[in-house]
C-alpha cells in the first residue's frame, strides 16, 4: 500500500482502545497471467480469505451490500462487541470477492454504491471504525 494509506490507517487504528483492536491481515493477491480467468483468480484468493478468517464473524465489503448511517454502525460495532466474537471485515481483491466469501459472510456492507480502490477502502473502513467508536463514547469527534 502506498504511504499515505498506511499513515492514515495506523492513525485511527491507534486511536482505538485495546478491547477494540484493529488488525490489518493482507491476503497475497494471485498473479495475472495469461489464461488465469477472473473466476479463478477469485476462487483462489477466496480460499486464502476463509483459512484466514477462520470462523469469526466475517462482514464482507460489497458495493451491492447494505449501507448504514454512521449511527447504525455504532450500533452494530456495540454489538460486535457484546458478542465475544472477532471480527472479520474483508476487503475484496482488484478482481472482487468470490461467491463463497460472501456466502460465508454473516453481513455484506456496503460502504457506497461506487466501486472503491482497496487502498481508499481501507483508509474509510478504519476512519468509520473510530468514528463509531467516538460516537458510542459520546467523544466530540463526530458530530450531528
Amino acid at each position: 500500500m502506498p504511504n499515505w494509506v498506511e499513515a492514515a490507517c495506523i492513525e485511527y487504528t491507534k486511536r482505538m482502545p485495546r478491547e477494540i483492536s484493529v488488525e490489518i491481515i493482507d491476503i497475497k493477491p494471485e498473479k495475472r497471467a495469461a489464461g488465469n480467468s477472473t473466476e479463478n483468480i477469485q476462487l483462489i484468493e477466496a480460499k486464502r480469505i476463509l483459512e484466514a478468517i477462520g470462523k469469526d464473524y466475517c462482514i464482507a465489503l460489497d458495493e451491492r451490500g447494505s449501507e448504514v448511517t454512521t449511527l447504525q454502525l455504532a450500533d452494530k460495532l456495540k454489538d460486535w462487541q457484546l458478542s465475544g466474537r472477532d471480527v472479520a471485515l474483508i476487503i475484496g481483491g482488484a478482481d472482487g470477492l468470490h461467491s463463497t466469501v460472501k456466502q460465508k459472510a454473516d453481513w455484506l456492507w456496503g460502504l457506497s454504491k461506487l466501486t472503491l480502490p482497496h487502498a481508499m477502502v481501507r483508509v474509510i473502513l478504519t476512519e468509520q471504525l473510530y468514528r463509531a467508536h467516538s460516537v458510542i463514547n459520546n467523544h466530540p469527534y463526530h458530530r450531528e
